[in-house]
Formats: structure tokens, sequence, C-alpha cells
């Protein structure tokens, strides 16, 4: 059983190749690496392509896309070219640990029918240090208690996920069938992990959770999500989404999971939190946008039909955060 590593990159930098370098020091040797470069049509730096050559490694290749995808398509080209049983979509400056790959081969194996495998984060700031940021302290708070590894699926992981996402996207292995059949949907670029978790589980997969962690995370402003959580564009996808979410999952039966997408818990806690620095900065419309999404519950009920974020415009080609 192979793992294929696919990065979704955005150009060259020291951070990439320390992706890259996490993935050549795996204990086990059945992984292939990936790099899709979304970066090169949009002038930036070109050189990651002959650093990977010149590590003379057959499993790893580089692919640098013609014109500018954007994440969300860009995460859609790694889940096709992708060939292996086992797919993981590593962000272009997170680390893989170096069991991960060992690890989940193992889990595979012994869960042939599950639909992915979670193992979890360290989180670390743009050095590389150890950091505690507040949104992973709620993301521990808020994820299930797992004591070595546990097996859900269905609406209560559902209504889990929906209370607060606190599944780290790069730390996930994926059976490429289901991947491929549930794929990104256009539209979203913050949500598009949650989105895919969602709709496999309604498709009746399963989960099996680890309580190891399997990768080092990176945190730090630059990343998409920080970044459009500053004009509250974050805030209006999530915001579309969850009506979206709340909408199917009331048509479905699944009370708890439908009340959850209502209530969105910590996308407010997010916004609220958000709230000080926009008003110390004198963004007084931004801050009011953003208390507004906060305050206001999404739609609830079988019959809401809200409209999607518009799918034209290009994210980052840096991992969702």
């Amino acid at each position: 059983m192979l793992v294929d590593v696919m990065v979704p990159a955005f150009g060259d930098g020291p951070l990439v190749r320390e992706t890259v370098t996490s993935v050549l020091a795996q204990d086990d040797p059945n992984w292939r690496l990936t790099v899709i470069d979304d970066g090169v049509a949009a002038g930036r730096d070109p050189g990651l392509g002959d650093w990977l050559a010149g590590l003379a490694e057959p499993r790893v290749r580089y692919l640098a896309n013609p014109e500018r995808l954007g994440i969300n398509r860009n995460f859609q080209r790694c889940a096709e070219v992708s060939s292996a049983e086992l797919v993981v979509v590593l962000g272009s400056d997170d680390r893989l640990l170096p069991d991960f790959v060992g690890r989940v081969r193992q889990v595979a194996e012994r869960y042939p029918d599950v639909a992915f495998i979670h193992t979890g984060a360290r989180i670390v700031d743009a050095a590389g240090r150890p950091a505690t940021p507040l949104v992973d302290r709620v993301k521990a708070l808020t994820a299930p208690r797992v004591r070595g590894s546990a097996r859900l699926g269905g609406e209560r992981l559902a209504a889990s996920l929906l209370r607060g996402n606190w599944m780290y996207f790069p730390s996930v292995a994926f059976r490429r069938d289901v991947l491929l059949r549930h794929g990104f949907r256009p539209g979203y670029d913050i949500v598009l992990d949650l989105d895919l978790y969602l709709r496999i589980l309604r498709d009746g997969g399963d989960a099996v959770l680890l309580e190891r962690p399997g990768i080092e995370y990176r945190r730090h402003p630059d990343s998409l999500s920080s970044a459009r959580a500053g004009d509250g564009s974050r805030f209006a996808e999530e915001r579309a989404f969850f009506a979206e979410a709340a909408a199917e999952f009331a048509a479905l039966g699944w009370r708890r999971a439908a009340r959850a997408a209502r209530w969105h818990l910590t996308s407010r806690l997010h916004v609220l939190c958000k709230l000080p620095g926009l008003l110390a900065s004198g963004d007084l419309r931004a801050a009011r946008t953003m208390l507004r999404g906060a305050l206001t519950a999404v739609p609830g009920g079988p019959r809401a039909a809200p409209r999607l974020p518009d799918s034209t415009r290009p994210g980052e080609g840096v991992p969702s955060r």
C-alpha cells in the first residue's frame, strides 16, 4: 500500500522545502511525493522545480500549472493526479512527523473500509517553534477525547465538526476512491475541508481518529484564512456554508448536526475575537459587517437555499487555516 503525498504549492521558499524534507525523512519508504506549483503563472519564484529535480529522488515529481488555478482547483488537481490507495494533501508550509506514513498505512490495513484517517497535529509558529494559539486551544476543547484510536462517523461526528472544525486537513489520509468521488466543490476556499468531511459522512463514510499527532501544522499570519479573516471574507464564506449545511442536515433528519450548523459557535467566537483589532485600526465598516454576521442566525430548515460564494475568485496557493 502506497501513500501519495500531494503538496499544492505557490512558488518556492524555505517553508515548502521544509515540507519536502519532512517527506523524505519518513521511516516508511512506501510514499510518493507530488508538488503541484500554482505560482509559476502568477510570477512566483520558479526555482522549486529545479531544486526538486536536484534531489534525484525517483519518488518525487514536480508539476507546474500552466495557468493559475487558485486553492480550490489546485486541491482538486492534487486529488485527480494522485494514484495511490491513500492520499494526503499536505500544506506547503507543514511538516510530516517521521512515522506518519507508516502509521496511516497500518491503520488503513487494520480498517480497510474507513473513508479517512486523522492523526491530529502539533502546532508550530512561522519559525517552526511549538505554539499554542487561541484557535488551537479551542480546537482541543471541542475535539472528541481519543485514547489511542477511535472510529467515528455519522451524525455524531458531523455535529462535532460543525460545532468546531477541530480536524487538521494536512493530517488526513483519504482513501483515493472516496476523495475522487466527493472532491472539492467550487466556491469554497476556507471551508473546503469541512465541506468534504461532511459530504463523506452524509454518504455513510467513517473516520479513524488517532490520539498521537502525525504532523507539525504551521500557524502564521500569511496563511489564506488569516488574511481573509482580516477583511471579513472568510466569515462570509463560512456563513454561506453553514446555512447550506443546516438546510441539508435538516432535510436528512440529522437534527443535532443541523442545530450545530445554525449556531456555528466557534466561527462566531472567532469573529468576536477579531473585532478588537478592527476597532483599534479604525476599520468600523468591517467591524460592523463582522459583528452583524456573528449575531445573526443562519437560515435553518429544509427550504433554506443560500447563495454559494463566487467560485471564480482565485484563492492563494497556500493551505487554508
